[in-house]
């Protein structure tokens, strides 16, 4: 058995899915703070961004954790890190704001390559029989 073949893929994803998971349950335990953010934000609708995030957050991270759907689900949550990076992290001018902007790229490039490579064979995807990328 090889050890980063084994291993690796199954501790980056799980280290991947831990800010998305405590994220949503943090929205979870103060939703009207996130709703107040969102609303700051001039985006419509923020009881359905709440929602929606928590969904993609919550879920996602946990199907990243078990390796099931793994490609698909990575290639989400890359696509909300930089949607949400690029809406609420815009300001760059503050090098928080910047930090902050970066971890979400960081985290998307981090998801593409998961999405690229697969779940490895500690996972979900694995056990059925899903293994690589289906090229033409």
């Amino acid at each position: 058995m090889n050890f980063n073949k084994t291993y690796l893929p199954l501790v980056g994803r799980i280290l991947m899915a831990a800010i998305f998971v405590m994220s949503g349950i943090g929205k979870i335990a103060n939703p009207a703070g996130t709703i107040g953010y969102i609303s700051a934000m001039g985006l419509p609708f923020p009881e359905l961004g709440l929602a929606a995030a928590i969904g993609i957050e919550v879920v996602g991270g946990l199907l990243l954790v078990a390796g099931l759907y793994t490609r698909p689900v990575a290639l989400a949550l890359a696509a909300f890190s930089v949607v949400t990076g690029l809406i609420f992290h815009s300001a760059i001018a503050d090098q928080n704001q910047m930090i902050h902007l970066m971890k979400n790229l960081a985290m998307a490039g981090g998801l593409l390559q998961i999405a690229a490579f697969g779940a490895g064979s500690l996972s979900l995807d694995a056990r059925r029989g899903v293994t690589a990328l289906h090229t033409a």
